[in-house]
């Protein structure tokens, strides 16, 4: 694969309204990453809704081909084409796959976008690897712990950038909450941090049973994982339903929160994690992810404690999805929306929105189901992960960062269902003295389909 030279075009990449804040987390580049002399070569794996929305935020900030697009359910891999083929200046359309095993083995990619459901995560994380891709891969990077730990491995073997989609770690208001109130300590010493989501996001749906679509293809779309009975599209939302292809809410959106935390306070592994929860109240559809759920991450003089509910009201309507880091002289509260520091006595309390970038990127305000408020911290993350391919140096979301935050909240369910406290060994890869939760850390998967091994890749 060819290595790629930049010119210097510091007048280019100065401008826009989070350039400063991109100088100050990354210095000068000695290239333009906007402007490259040759385009990334660019294919995507999934291409529903965040797979097309982390496209296009790749396309904003640096000259890609989009070479490839895969997906099982062809109406919506012929419209990401059509969406696509409109927002490049080449207007060439893609080539159209729906295995994506098929995609890789056809074509030399540079950046390897994966948006599929969380079950499929790993296969084809590592498959992107082994084709010699670098790759953006959506958070959780895997459904169980020894998945996770073979993309590490593989990512390791093949020398690869893989920057996971964690991108509170380069939203910009947090970013200047972690050097102006955590780096420089307003805080004070911390000893406490709570984590939350109060969203009503839990399908309580009850579909029958139906025929699979003829432009579905619902065998290749369950891949390694169980086999429902069709019951309906599983696209945006439903598959979220159900354990057999996610880590529920934990695997969700508290992935967000606890990597956000790591990431302020440079934490590495919990040194136990317990959990308490289940289905209490919505229990009258399908859906077997757990509707409330509290998690605790130990660490030294330290416990970062979240909680969801996909019922009732939030505890703080300000901040139904976020973080609160308390320190002895002051709290942060933090979300993707905003940021609060509230000192304790007398000092000054300082508040942040997020950003928004609606001039300078006037396409965003018509792009279907944009999330407007994280479409900044995709770019500054897309910017990221280009900044580790051409300097060989690692992203601020890469793999081993995403895998150490994914696996603690898979661990957290495992704790959950044999309802007891775990440390996880992350060198022996097992639970410590723990046989049975250590046989949980590794999936069955369904028969044709081999799950990998981090020896694999030695």
């Amino acid at each position: 694969m060819e290595t790629k030279t930049f010119n210097i075009n510091r007048r280019n990449f100065l401008k826009g309204s989070f350039a400063s804040l991109v100088l100050s987390s990354f210095g000068l580049y000695g290239f333009d990453l906007m402007n490259p002399t040759k385009p990334y070569r660019v294919g995507v794996i999934g291409t529903g809704w965040y797979g097309k929305s982390d496209l296009f935020r790749l396309i904003q900030v640096t000259q890609v081909e989009v070479v490839c697009l895969c997906d099982v359910d062809r109406r919506i891999l012929n419209d990401a084409a059509d969406r696509v083929q409109q927002r490049l200046p080449s207007q060439k359309r893609p080539e159209l796959y729906q295995d994506y095993r098929e995609m890789l083995s056809r074509h030399e990619l540079d950046i390897v976008l994966i948006g599929t459901p969380d079950h499929w995560h790993a296969l084809q994380a590592i498959a992107a690897l082994e084709a010699g891709a670098h790759i953006y891969l959506q958070k959780p990077i895997s459904v169980d712990v020894i998945e996770g730990e073979a993309v590490v491995s593989a990512a390791k073997k093949y020398n690869r950038v893989v920057q996971v989609g964690l991108q509170r770690r380069n939203t910009p208001h947090l970013l200047e909450a972690k050097k102006n109130i955590v780096d420089a300590g307003l805080l004070g010493k911390i000893a406490h941090v709570e984590m939350n989501c109060y969203y009503a996001m839990r399908s309580g749906a009850n579909p029958p049973l139906q025929k699979v679509p003829d432009y579905l293809d619902y065998e290749l779309w369950t891949g390694p994982a169980p086999l429902r009975p069709y019951d309906g599209l599983p696209h945006r939302g439903w598959w979220r339903a159900f354990m057999e292809y996610s880590n529920g809410i934990m695997g969700d959106m508290c992935v967000h929160m606890f990597d956000s935390a790591r990431w302020l306070l440079d934490l590495g592994w919990p040194t136990r994690i317990s959990s308490q929860g289940g289905i209490y109240v919505q229990n009258e559809g399908k859906s077997n992810i757990a509707d409330t759920q509290t998690a605790v991450f130990e660490y030294e003089n330290l416990n970062c404690i979240w909680q969801h509910r996909t019922w009732g009201t939030p505890v703080d309507p300000e901040y139904p999805w976020a973080f609160k880091i308390f320190g002895e002289h002051g709290t942060l509260a933090g979300s993707p929306m905003q940021y609060d520091f509230t000192p304790k006595g007398k000092g000054k309390r300082i508040h942040k929105d997020c950003l928004y970038e609606r001039e300078k990127y006037p396409e965003d305000l018509t792009e279907k189901d944009i999330e407007l408020h994280a479409a900044p911290a995709t770019r500054l993350h897309m910017l990221d992960m280009l900044k580790g391919i051409e300097e060989n140096t690692q992203p601020s979301a890469n793999v081993l960062e995403g895998h150490r935050s994914s696996a603690s909240c898979i661990l957290a369910n495992i704790a959950m269902e044999l309802d007891r406290a775990l440390a996880y060994d992350p060198d022996l890869r097992i639970v410590k003295n723990d046989a049975e939760a250590t046989a949980k850390l590794k999936r069955p998967y369904r028969a044709g389909w081999r799950h990998p091994l981090p020896e694999d890749f030695i």
